[in-house]
């Protein structure tokens, strides 16, 4: 009896108080509202707004210190960026609690609407939120009718297959063969795919290359899907290819392409070959174009001696000239016709051929050791 007046009361001191029953119980809503922030939001300042204005874009639930691009798009981004007003967007960075403020002048997209802002991050894990807009005075055309259907998605890493040939190492552009595994999530088979493959550099923007794959991917399947990859001739350092479906970026794969050293060994060859071509042929034209010498050193005559210039008779050279000199060869008599000499028909005077000097100016080339005779001796 007791307990149940002791329970009457505390009843009655709740009701007086109005306190709930069961305190406890509210507890439990701050983590559901806290996941519920986690998902990343937009916000616009205003639904509708002309060329020319601008409006305010906030966001919540973003990664804190993340970049994210803020366009206004066309045809709610069907066709990805091409339809968005890039020329016009804006960058903004997210604070430490995931959230950012940004004004957004507002532009006319290259596409009918109905239009969106579409905000997605540059770096990092991809998120992205849309945020309908109503562009005063542009026109409005229906949504584009899919031509495939179905919703692909990447089960498996990609890899590039494929060599650089001899060619790339002369500046040849590099190739390989994109391949990956996707799988249809969607209720409608994907009939010829249309991917979006690009290559980026550094810094530089991505260059994108539109490629429709010839298959089927049946609903709920999967399929092996082969797309090439070409890039710019010269090409050599560490490039990113990124694949895109839908708008939404399948997969990205490194690919770390060599220089290519035979266009260095190209250019070597060149500034050592056209140099040392140019030099011969420009020696060349002198030679040819310089004037010839007419007077030179007289040649000595065939039977001449080289220091008197006199023809040497037979019998006489200079080499046995000068061993009679040194006492070595044989003796020469000059012998008259009178002593019975045989005269040399032809001579005048029928006296017979002297030697290549004359008896009055010769030198004695004799070094006879006997005493000549003297008159009257017998």
């Amino acid at each position: 009896m007791r307990m149940r007046r002791r329970a009457v009361a505390g009843l009655v001191l709740c009701l007086a108080l109005g306190a709930a029953p069961v305190p406890a119980a509210a507890a439990p809503a701050a983590p559901h509202t806290a996941a519920a922030e986690s998902h990343p939001t937009v916000h616009l300042s205003r639904k509708e707004a002309g060329k020319g204005g601008s409006l305010t874009v906030t966001g919540r639930g973003w990664r804190p210190k993340a970049l994210l691009t803020l366009l206004i798009c066309g045809q709610n981004m069907i066709g990805g960026t091409n339809s968005c007003a890039n020329g016009d967007g804006r960058a903004v960075t997210t604070d430490a609690q995931g959230a950012f403020r940004r004004r957004l002048p507002v532009a006319e997209p290259p596409k009918p609407c109905p239009c969106v802002v579409h905000v997605t991050t540059v770096t990092g894990e991809a998120a992205d939120a849309d945020a309908a807009l109503k562009v005063a005075g542009h026109p409005v055309a229906p949504l584009p009718a899919e031509s495939t259907g179905g919703r692909l998605t990447v089960l498996a890493q990609p890899r590039l297959a494929g060599s650089s040939g001899l060619l790339t190492w002369f500046g040849a552009p590099a190739q390989r063969q994109l391949t990956l595994t996707v799988g249809n999530l969607g209720s409608a088979p994907a009939k010829d795919p249309v991917f979006r493959v690009g290559t980026s550099h550094g810094v530089f923007a991505t260059e994108w290359e539109e490629q429709q794959w010839r298959g089927t991917v049946p609903a709920g399947k999967k399929a092996e899907v082969t797309l090439p990859v070409e890039l710019p001739a010269g090409a050599h350092g560490d490039y990113l290819v990124s694949l895109e479906y839908g708008g939404k970026t399948l997969a990205e794969q490194p690919w770390g392409v060599g220089r290519p050293w035979g266009v260095t060994l190209f250019w070597v060859l060149l500034c050592v070959v056209v140099p040392t071509a140019v030099f011969r042929i420009g020696m060349a034209l002198v030679d040819r174009v310089r004037p010839r010498r007419t007077g030179g050193p007289r040649r000595h005559g065939a039977g001449r001696t080289p220091t008197t210039g006199h023809t040497p008779t037979a019998g006489h050279t200079p080499t046995a000239g000068r061993r009679r000199a040194a006492g070595i060869g044989p003796r020469i008599r000059n012998r008259t016709a009178s002593e019975g000499a045989t005269a040399e028909p032809g001579t005048p005077g029928g006296r017979a051929a002297l030697p290549w000097f004359t008896p009055d100016t010769a030198p004695s080339t004799t070094t006879s050791t006997e005493r000549p005779t003297s008159k009257g001796s017998a």
